[in-house]
C-alpha cells in the first residue's frame, strides 16, 4: 500500500488545458472517488496516475517516490477498466495470471495467487471458463482478480460498473466495498455516478472543467456543499436550487416571488440568491400554518419505501421526498414545512450547471 500525492498536476493537449493544477494527497489505504460530469477530466487524471497519459506540469508521487517518468508497469499500480479488457481465448485463471507469467513467475506461485484472488472474489467455480461463458459481473470480478494478483500498492478503477445493469451494479458496489475492507489497498476510483461515490468513498473529489471544486467525506459534501454545483451534483434526487430573494431586513429569510418566505440556516447577503435544500428536508403539513409554503402537486412517483413528489411553487419546481405513502394527485394543494437548519444560500452568480 502507498500514499499518492498530486502536486500541481496539469495536462494540456496543444492549447487546450484539460487538467489544471490539481493538488491532492491520498492517504495510505484510503478509498478516494473522483467524480464530476462528462468531460471534467476525471478519467484523464486517472490515466495520468497510471502512466497512460503524460504529465504536462507538476509532480506525481506514489509511496513517496516521484513517478512522472516511471513506466506504468513499474509504478506499483493495477488498473481495472470499464470494458473489462479480458483476453477472449483465455480462461479466467489464465486472464488473472497473465501478467504474472509475463513477469516470469513460476507455475506454483501463479496458481497460489490466482487461488487467493478467486477465493476473495468468489470465482472458484469459474476459473476454467472463457469470458464469453461469464456474466457481466463475473467478467468484472475476473478483471478485479487480475489486478489483485499483482498485489499493487494502488488500485485504479475507471468506471468499472458502468456496463452493468442496475441490480448488478448495486451488488458489485457491495462487493467492492467489502474487497477494500479486506485488502485496505489505496484505491482511486472514477465514476460519474454519485450514488457509487457516496456509498464507496472515504473521501470524494468533485471535479469540474479540470479543477477541484471540493474535497471531503461523502456526508461533508452532501450536507455542506461549497457551491451550488457540488450541491446539485451529489444526491439522488438532486438538491433543489431555488431562485429566491434574501430580505434586506432579515438575512435569514428568503422570499419566493409570491411573497412566502423560507428560513435559512445561516445569514445571507440581501438580494437575489440561489437557495439549496435537499428533497428529504421537507415535511408535509395537513394545513397551512406558520412557516408553511403552499404548492401544487405536479408529479407523484411512489417507489414503495418512499414517495417522490414534484410540486410547483411560484413558477419553480421543487422535489420532495417523503418516507410516507401519500394519496396526493396532480393538481392537489400541499403545504410544505422546510427544515430551516438545512436550507443554505449560494451566491446568485454561482453557476451550478456542469
Amino acid at each position: 500500500m502507498a500514499r499518492v500525492k498530486l502536486n500541481g498536476l496539469s495536462k494540456s493537449y496543444g492549447k487546450v488545458n484539460v487538467i489544471k493544477d490539481i493538488c491532492l494527497d491520498i492517504e495510505d489505504g484510503e478509498f478516494v472517488v473522483l467524480i464530476g460530469p462528462s468531460g471534467c477530466g476525471k478519467s484523464t487524471l486517472l490515466r495520468m496516475i497510471a502512466g497512460l497519459e503524460s504529465i504536462t506540469d507538476g509532480t506525481l508521487e506514489i509511496g513517496d517516490r516521484p513517478v512522472n517518468d516511471v513506466p506504468p508497469r513499474d509504478r506499483g499500480i493495477s488498473m481495472v477498466f470499464q470494458s473489462y479488457a479480458l483476453y477472449p481465448h483465455m480462461s479466467s485463471a489464465d486472464n488473472m495470471s497473465f501478467s504474472l507469467r509475463l513477469a516470469g513467475e513460476d507455475d506454483a506461485s501463479r496458481r497460489g495467487k490466482v487461488a487467493r484472488a478467486a477465493d476473495i472474489l468468489g470465482l472458484g467455480p469459474y476459473l476454467d471458463r472463457l469470458p464469453k461463458q461469464l456474466s457481466g459481473g463475473q467478467r468484472q470480478r475476473v478483471a478485479m482478480g487480475r489486478a489483485i494478483v499483482r498485489k499493487p500498492e494502488v488500485f485504479l478503477f475507471d468506471e468499472p460498473l458502468s456496463n452493468l445493469d442496475a441490480k448488478l451494479r448495486v451488488k458489485m458496489r457491495t462487493e467492492l466495498k467489502e474487497l477494500h475492507q479486506k485488502l485496505r489497498t489505496t484505491t482511486i476510483y472514477v465514476t460519474h455516478d454519485q450514488v457509487e461515490a457516496m456509498t464507496l468513498a472515504d473521501r470524494i473529489v468533485v471535479l469540474r472543467d479540470g479543477r477541484i471544486e471540493q474535497i471531503g467525506t461523502p456526508l461533508e459534501l452532501y450536507d455542506n456543499p461549497a457551491n451550488a454545483f457540488v450541491g446539485s451534483f451529489l444526491g439522488s434526487p438532486t438538491m433543489n436550487l431555488l431562485q429566491l430573494e434574501v430580505a434586506a431586513d432579515n438575512p435569514r429569510s428568503a422570499r419566493f416571488p409570491d411573497g412566502e418566505a423560507m428560513c435559512l440556516a445561516e445569514p445571507a447577503p440581501p438580494g437575489p440568491a440561489i437557495v439549496g435544500i435537499r428533497p428529504e428536508c421537507f415535511n408535509l403539513a395537513a394545513q397551512p400554518g406558520d412557516g408553511t409554503l403552499q404548492a401544487e402537486v405536479v408529479v407523484v412517483e411512489p417507489t414503495g419505501a418512499t414517495t417522490e413528489l414534484v410540486v410547483r411553487k411560484a413558477g419553480q419546481d421543487i422535489t420532495v421526498l417523503s418516507p410516507q405513502r401519500l394519496n396526493a394527485r396532480p393538481g392537489d394543494k400541499v403545504w410544505l414545512m422546510p427544515d430551516a437548519t438545512r436550507a443554505r444560500a449560494f451566491p446568485h452568480g454561482d453557476n451550478h450547471i456542469g
